[in-house]
């Protein structure tokens, strides 16, 4: 049975404090799905999945999971980054099983931490090179690029555009749609850190607070704000586009994308990703979960229901997706954005949190 239960509310700065606290020892008593008298959840019961994916996005395909696989699942859905928070809280008294977070730096915030057991070169060995942790803490079950979308009307000169440095420009104040406190959004945050330097992040987000950017809560907000006109262009990842054009057909959409095809941390190629929590009695069933992932069956699903990147080879791309290996992202090491912690300090002390 799947529960869908939502995560604890956080502030921003007790997320800072529990990402960089290491593995706690607290028992995180407020939290429905821990027991302050066990270590983890029971072999005989299903797995926990803790999932930084939005229920919409991936409740059909833990459906099918189960159905395929006979592996029970309890779902506890969250903010990637609020949930990984929350795992470092609960330390080893966690009855998480599997962390399933839309982003890589989650991931790594774990695994730098000791959170994450390490899966099997079988496991590993069945993605496509840079799509699993160097160490096997944990593997990617979908790509997705970040992009530029603009209304070609009002911002034409988008489909030239080769760095996210372009959209600084004092033209488009108040014309831009940004979700600062999107998982997404944060880790393209620390791909700037990564390849601009810590100042040279600064400056670049000081700059974009000063060109006055529209702050929405999603990506997909972004995508209706840019299609209707009420901003000029937007960061987002690619699939939000091609699920619209899904909705409501590419011919009715004006939004356009634009994917900048230069090594630009604009270009950044994210994963979504899951790792076995360290100590899981489940770890045998969480396997499974991964194995049906990166299945044929599972593979398909993400990239015909939610428009993402497979991480598999031999699976049929959705009509109309550039294929992976055609894009050219950011060379950034994955592994690199697992500094969350910093990246929240610097979005809170810039001011766009």
């Amino acid at each position: 049975m799947r529960l869908s239960r939502s995560i604890l509310a956080l502030p921003v700065a007790l997320a800072l404090t529990l990402a960089g606290c290491g593995s706690g020892s607290g028992t995180g008593s407020d939290d429905p799905t821990t027991d302050a008298g066990g270590t983890g959840a029971a072999a005989s019961g299903p797995v926990t999945i803790y999932s930084g994916r939005n229920e919409k996005l991936v409740g059909p395909i833990l459906d099918k999971l189960e159905a395929a696989t006979g592996t029970p699942v309890e779902v506890r859905y969250g903010d990637s980054a609020e949930l990984a928070a929350q795992l470092l809280e609960e330390g080893e008294r966690t009855q998480a099983d599997l962390f399933f977070s839309q982003d890589a730096g989650a991931l790594g915030a774990l695994a730098k931490e000791g959170r994450l057991a390490e899966l099997d070169d079988s496991i590993t060995g069945t993605v496509l090179d840079g799509y699993a942790d160097p160490a096997g803490h944990w593997i990617a079950t979908s790509a997705r690029a970040r992009v530029i979308t603009y209304h070609p009307d009002q911002a034409p000169e988008v489909a030239q555009m080769t760095s996210i440095d372009d959209i600084l420009d004092p033209k488009y104040k108040g014309r831009i749609g940004i979700a600062p406190t999107n998982a997404s959004f944060q880790s393209f945050v620390t791909a700037l850190r990564v390849t601009k330097g810590e100042d040279g992040a600064r400056e670049w987000l000081t700059e974009l607070k000063d060109n006055q950017p529209k702050i929405y809560e999603k990506n997909g907000a972004i995508l209706d704000a840019v299609d209707s006109g009420e901003v000029a262009l937007g960061l987002i990842n690619h699939y939000y586009w091609y699920e619209k054009a899904d909705e409501v057909g590419a011919d009715s959409m004006t939004a356009q994308l634009r994917f900048l095809g230069t090594d630009d941390p604009g270009a950044l190629i994210n994963v979504a990703g899951v790792g076995i929590l360290a100590g899981s009695e489940q770890s045998e069933a969480a396997t499974k979960v991964i194995e049906y992932f990166l299945s044929p069956e599972g593979q398909q699903y993400f990239t015909d229901e939610t428009s993402e990147y497979p991480v598999v080879d031999g699976i049929t791309l959705k009509e109309g997706l550039t294929p992976l290996a055609d894009l050219h992202g950011s060379t950034i090491d994955l592994n690199q954005l697992d500094s969350l912690a910093e990246t929240l300090t610097l979005l809170d002390e810039v001011g766009l949190t």
